[in-house]
C-alpha cells in the first residue's frame, strides 16, 4: 500500500482569525477537496467548544472530527470538575499534548483555537505534531492562507471591533477562494465575545457584509 505523504493530507481549505478589542472572530469556507476533485461544498471547519473558545480546522476530515469530539467530552470533563470552562490556552495546551502523544501515527490537521479569556483575547495556530504559537494579531491556516494572510496584514489595526473583523474575515476568505482552487464555496464565521459565542453564515452573514 502507498504511504501518503504529509503534504498530500495538507491541500485544501482556508481559515482565518483576527484579535479584536473585544474579542475573536474566526471563519473558514466549506469546500472539502480529495487531490482535484471537489468531494464536498458543505464541509464544517469552524466549531464552537464552548461559549468562550472554538476551533477551525484544515486537512484530513476524521482526525479533525476525532479532535473535535475529544476537545469536547475534555471540556465537559473540566466543567464538572472545575466550574467553568477549558480557557483558550488550556484547550491549546491540550490539543497539543494529544497530538504530540500520536506523533508516530499522526493526526492529519492544522488547527486553529481562539477565545477568550476574561478580558484578554487569545489566538493559537497548532501544527500536526503538536507545535502551537500564540498569535498576537491575526492568524491563518490551510492551503490558501498566503492569500489570506496577505490582505489581514494589510487591513489590520488594533482597534480593529468584532463588527468590523466580520466584514474582514470574509474578505480574507472570498480573496483566497479566487486564488485558491481547494477553498471555496461558503463562509462561516464565529465571533468569541465575553460570555457570547455567535456563528453567521448564509444569508444571515449575506446581511451582514451587505450593511453599511
Amino acid at each position: 500500500m502507498e504511504t501518503k505523504d504529509y503534504k498530500d493530507f495538507m491541500k485544501g481549505t482556508t481559515t482565518a482569525g483576527i484579535i479584536c478589542s473585544d474579542g475573536v472572530v474566526m471563519g473558514a469556507d466549506s469546500r472539502a477537496t480529495m487531490d482535484t476533485f471537489i468531494a464536498s461544498s458543505e464541509a464544517k471547519k469552524v466549531y464552537k467548544i464552548d461559549s468562550n473558545v472554538a476551533m477551525t480546522v484544515a486537512g484530513a476530515v476524521g482526525d479533525a472530527q476525532a479532535l473535535i469530539r475529544i476537545m469536547k467530552a475534555q471540556n465537559e470533563i473540566y466543567k464538572m470538575n472545575e466550574g467553568k470552562s477549558l480557557s483558550p490556552k488550556s484547550a491549546t495546551s491540550l490539543l497539543s499534548i494529544i497530538l504530540q502523544e500520536n506523533k508516530m501515527v499522526p493526526f492529519y490537521v492544522q488547527l486553529m483555537v481562539g477565545g477568550v479569556d476574561g478580558e484578554n483575547s487569545r489566538l493559537y495556530t497548532i501544527d500536526a505534531l503538536g507545535g502551537y504559537t500564540e498569535e498576537s494579531r491575526i492568524a491563518s491556516t490551510g492551503s490558501g492562507s498566503p492569500v489570506a494572510l496577505g490582505y489581514l496584514e494589510n487591513i489590520y489595526r488594533k482597534t480593529i471591533t468584532t463588527k468590523e473583523a466580520i466584514k474582514d474575515i470574509a474578505k480574507a476568505l472570498s480573496i483566497a477562494m479566487k486564488r485558491d482552487s481547494a477553498t471555496g464555496d461558503t463562509i462561516t464565521i464565529a465571533v468569541i465575545t465575553e460570555g457570547s459565542y455567535k456563528e453567521y453564515s448564509g444569508k444571515e452573514l449575506e446581511k451582514i457584509l451587505s450593511a453599511k
